[in-house]
């Protein structure tokens, strides 16, 4: 599919409250890679830093509506591990996170999100898995 469906796709099922508060954004989606942008402001900790727990959250967003879009019709996928090296911090503008499958599988997802500051600089590495399960009728 393309990114046109993907985006389509997205916004037909919405990223929910929490990204909606966020501030995230997609601006491609497809199997092969998704990508989105969360703004530095109001989701700071106290020394005005872009929050741990804000990379994470986009990480999530990412990695998690590309499982879902993986898993197709009928199937769901729901989140069994998520962890995030941050290597630097943002502190203004927007951070973009780049998501790409790792695995993707029958049961099992892996997707790494890199998410970088506007200076094109490596700000947290997350990675994702999540197991897909079947609709219950």
């Amino acid at each position: 599919m393309s990114d046109t469906d993907g985006l389509a796709w997205v916004s037909e099922r919405g990223l929910g409250a929490l990204a909606d508060k966020m501030g995230i954004r997609f601006t491609e989606f497809s199997l092969e890679r998704a990508v989105g942008t969360m703004p530095v402001e109001d989701n700071t900790q106290p020394r005005m830093l872009l929050h741990g727990g804000a990379y994470v959250v986009l990480g999530e967003s990412l990695g998690s509506m590309s499982a879902n879009y993986h898993a197709g019709t009928g199937r769901y996928a729901v989140g069994i591990d998520i962890n995030a090296t941050h290597t630097s911090s943002a502190t203004k503008g927007l951070v973009t996170g780049v998501c790409t499958p790792l695995h993707l599988g029958r049961s099992l997802t892996v997707h790494e999100i890199v998410v970088s500051d506007e200076n094109g600089r490596r700000c947290s590495t997350i990675r994702i898995t999540n197991m897909i399960r079947e609709e219950r009728a």
